[in-house]
This record gives C-alpha cells, structure tokens and sequence, in this order.
C-alpha cells in the first residue's frame, strides 16, 4: 500500500533551498516533486543546550538577573507608597531610595536593551560600582537619618513641652531653660537639622544653583529667627542663657 499522501511524512520544517534548486524550479515547468515516502526519517530539532554561564554561578546567571529585579522592584515600590504616606513629615530620604532603586534596575535594562552581549549580573551595578559610590550612598542616608530623624526629632524630645514651632515672647509658667541631652552640645539643635538637611536634598538631586540659594535663603532665615529668639530666651533666663551660649554652638556657619 502507498503512503505517499500521509501527512505525517512530511518535515516539519521546509526544506533549506539553494540558489540552483531555485532557478531550476524557475525555469522548468513541470510539477512539484511528490512529498517524501514513508522511509525518510522526520527531523526531531534537539533540546536547546544552556551554557554554563546562564545557570546560578555564571556572570549571566538568569536566577540572579530575575532576584534582583524583584528586589529592586519591590523596594522601588515600597519606598514610593511610604514616601506617599510620610509626605507631611518626612518623605525626602524615602524617594532618595527610589530613586536609587530606579537607577540600578535602569543600568541593567538600558544595557539588556541596547547591549544585549553586555548585560551581565553585575551591569546592575549594586556591589561593583566602586567603594567611593558606595560610601556616598551610605553617607548621604546616614546623614539623611541624623540630621533630620536624630538631631531635629532628638531636639522636640529633649525640649518636651518647652518646644514650639514658633517664637514664644513671653515666658510661660513651667518654661525652663534645656541645657541636657543634645541640647547640651548644640544650640538650636532643630534648626540645626533642617539647614543641613535642606542643604542635603539639593546635593542629592545634584543642584547647583538651587544649592546656594537654599544656603543663602535658609542661612538668612536662621540667622533673623535665632537673632530675635536669643534675645527673647536672655529676657527670660539672663545670665543662665547668656553662660549656655556662651559654650556651646549653633553650629551653622556664621551664627554664633
């Protein structure tokens, strides 16, 4: 019996056609060849073979591709949703880690996307950057931390209910003179935090202009705010306030 018309005989994928099959079949008239019998073999195509370098220890190590782009894109995302939430108090250091996480998850895709040969584990760029970028980093959330979370925070707890968002004139009943805790080391220990701290959002988004202006502006601002409160706080404790500032320091230039 013939088999000649049983699709399962044909190859699954066309035959590779060379210029000369080409031009014969061009030129001639006659019909297409029969499909091949029943004794030819079926092309099976063989499994794809993975090398080496794409498996958990290799510098294209898919596993570890994929385990950072969730750890980036889960930071990423959680940073964003509580800068959301801490936006009336402190959202600055959380987008700062946004911002980060965007950046190194760019550095892989940019390279994957354009430099496909390229885009190793490591084009992450989150260990092998250099040790000057990462203690930058590490400086700026440390500083990020003590300047606004530890000195400003440090500065309301100490004074306790001494301590007002704005000027007081008059001496109320209960008002005490702070001079322990971090108020023993610095005066204005608030303000302290926020100059530097304005100054540091503006070295972060890499502001030059808006670096002097926010010194100029928050130095000005200080300067005219611890003017007028230290002769209030003089009025009300005398010489007490006048032996406390004489030792210790606002620490922000120029204001002593």
């Amino acid at each position: 019996m013939s088999t000649t018309s049983a699709s399962t005989d044909w190859y699954p994928f066309p035959p590779h056609r060379t210029s000369s099959t080409a031009s014969s079949r061009s030129s001639s008239s006659s019909p297409p060849p029969h499909p091949p019998s029943s004794s030819r073999r079926i092309y099976t195509p063989k499994p794809f073979d993975i090398p080496i370098y794409f498996y958990p220890s290799g510098i294209y190590s898919l596993s570890a591709i994929a385990i950072r782009a969730f750890l980036l894109g889960s930071t990423f995302a959680s940073s964003l949703l509580l800068a959301y939430l801490l936006r009336s108090t402190y959202p600055q250091l959380l987008l700062f880690v946004t911002a980060l996480s965007l950046f190194h998850f760019l550095e892989f895709w940019t390279t994957a996307a354009y430099n496909t040969r390229k885009a190793k584990v490591s084009s992450y760029l989150l260990t092998n950057n250099g040790m000057a970028y990462n203690l930058a980093h590490t400086a700026a959330l440390a500083e990020g931390l003590v300047e606004w979370l530890v000195a400003r925070s440090l500065a309301m707890v100490h004074a306790g209910t001494n301590f007002s968002h704005l000027v007081a004139y008059r001496k109320e009943e209960g008002h005490v003179l702070v001079k322990s805790g971090i108020y023993r080391y610095l005066r204005h220990p608030s303000y302290f935090g926020f100059f530097w701290w304005g100054l540091g959002t503006q070295i972060m988004l890499g502001n030059p202009v808006c670096f002097v202006g926010y010194s100029l502006v928050l130095w000005k601002f200080f300067s005219h705010r611890i003017r007028g409160e230290e002769e209030s706080l003089v009025e009300f404790f005398e010489d007490e306030y006048l032996e406390y500032r004489a030792r210790t320091s606002t620490f922000i230039p120029f204001i002593q």
